[in-house]
């Protein structure tokens, strides 16, 4: 009797299938492009939100009350958490930390740590590929909780159908979320920790922000992940977003988030034949060093000539 394919197990939403198939994308081993391949017809159903912000606001405690909203509609979640990557193994340094922990024994949420890798812009990438996986595994919903390095955590904007900036008052967000370019990919501002001093001034001021991006205009809401306080407004906001963005009407959206996609991916893959190069004529040209006939500098030089 024929084996089911592993593509054939992920599409019918198989756990352990696209926990392995997960695996296999990030880890970019040999099988990988063809089950990308075999499950194309079965993916851009779902709908990807990013969440982002400096650390400490509370994206995770967010992530898992937006995941109990969604599964109170029947709507199966997959979450893709991106942490820093440990420079010594290359695996995600949060990736055991407990995560989301209510919904471990829910078969419609899939939720998977992954490491940043280096990616520029704090993702992983890997993460454009494993979204696909999770879409063709049935999940309606994929949430990717980015690094939140600041700076260059913007990148998010480039996979997602729409993100969700997270910050909370007291700790200068005003400034950061200005400075790091964040205000100019959020879809919905959210200051978390609502209860503590500030939060209204905060929303006050990131208001003032958001009114002069021209031709858009975000949402902000103040929200208490801990207690719940907001989650429904919230949760309410997004679905607007999500509705529209997968309706004929929000093709133009879809279409901007695969074009932005294809040029990761391909950014990826030129990177990945950049550093093998690499790797192998830095071997060759430090056995010269070792051996004395060039010195570091003239290495370095010849590097970049070649």
């Amino acid at each position: 009797m024929r084996r089911d394919s592993l593509a054939e197990r992920v599409l019918r939403g198989d756990r352990m299938a696209v926990a392995r198939a997960l695996t296999q994308v990030e880890n970019r081993e040999k099988g990988a492009e063809k089950l990308l391949q075999q499950i194309r017809g079965r993916v851009g159903r779902s709908f990807v939100l990013g969440v982002t912000g400096p650390p400490g606001t509370g994206k995770s405690t967010l992530v898992d009350r937006l995941i109990e909203e969604y599964r109170k509609t029947g709507v199966k979640v997959g979450v893709i958490a991106v942490d820093p990557t440990s420079p010594i193994t290359g695996g995600a340094l949060l990736g055991d930390r407990v995560r989301m922990t209510r919904h471990t024994m829910d078969r419609g949420v899939f939720i998977r740590s992954m490491a940043s890798r280096g990616w520029v812009g704090g993702l992983s990438g890997a993460v454009a590929e494993a979204i696909q996986v999770l879409d063709a595994g049935g999940m309606g919903v994929v949430i990717v909780e980015t690094v939140g390095i600041g700076q260059a955590d913007v990148e998010i904007m480039k996979i997602a159908h729409a993100v969700m900036v997270v910050t909370i008052p007291g700790l200068g967000d005003e400034v950061q979320v200005s400075k790091a370019g964040l205000m100019e990919i959020g879809d919905i501002y959210v200051v978390n920790k609502a209860d503590l001093p500030g939060a209204d001034s905060m929303v006050i001021n990131l208001l003032g922000m958001v009114r002069d991006i021209k031709g858009r205009s975000p949402t902000v809401l103040k929200v208490s992940a801990l207690r719940g306080d907001g989650v429904t407004t919230l949760f309410e906001a997004i679905e607007v977003i999500r509705k529209k963005a997968l309706s004929p009407q929000g093709k133009q959206v879809r279409l901007k988030r695969v074009r932005e996609t294809i040029i990761e991916l391909a950014k990826r893959r030129l990177l990945d034949e950049f550093d093998e190069s690499v790797e192998r004529s830095a071997l060759r040209l430090a056995k010269r060093v070792e051996d004395g006939k060039l010195s570091l500098g003239e290495a370095a030089r010849m590097l970049c000539e070649e």
